[in-house]
């Protein structure tokens, strides 16, 4: 059932005495259509909408600075070799045990 039917079934005490609410268009700003519904031209012109929505939450992003981005690095690239280092020690370490007490 569509929405004017499901309007046009609800009894009137359950309005209040206020006018209906007017239906939204479907054919607005921002949906598929291109040039033709006066949209952008261009090879751009005519999107799907989850490229749309894609492209609005991505401009709600707040983004690093250059500065944050730089120390996050050097903070990766450090913990990256202390972790490599400390399991390099480890595997070198199991291999001389196994090397003194079982091959022996």
């Amino acid at each position: 059932m569509n929405r004017s039917l499901r309007r046009q079934r609800q009894p009137k005490e359950r309005t209040g005495g206020r006018a209906p609410a007017r239906a939204i268009p479907r054919a607005a700003a921002g949906s598929a259509g291109g040039a033709a519904r006066g949209g952008r031209a261009g090879p751009l012109g005519w999107r799907p909408r989850f490229v749309m929505d894609i492209i609005s939450e991505l401009r709600k992003v707040i983004w690093p600075t250059r500065q944050d981005t730089v120390y996050l690095t050097v903070v990766v690239v450090v913990v990256t070799l202390i972790l490599g280092a400390v399991l390099g020690a480890i595997d070198i370490g199991f291999g001389w045990f196994i090397e003194q007490t079982l091959l022996k």
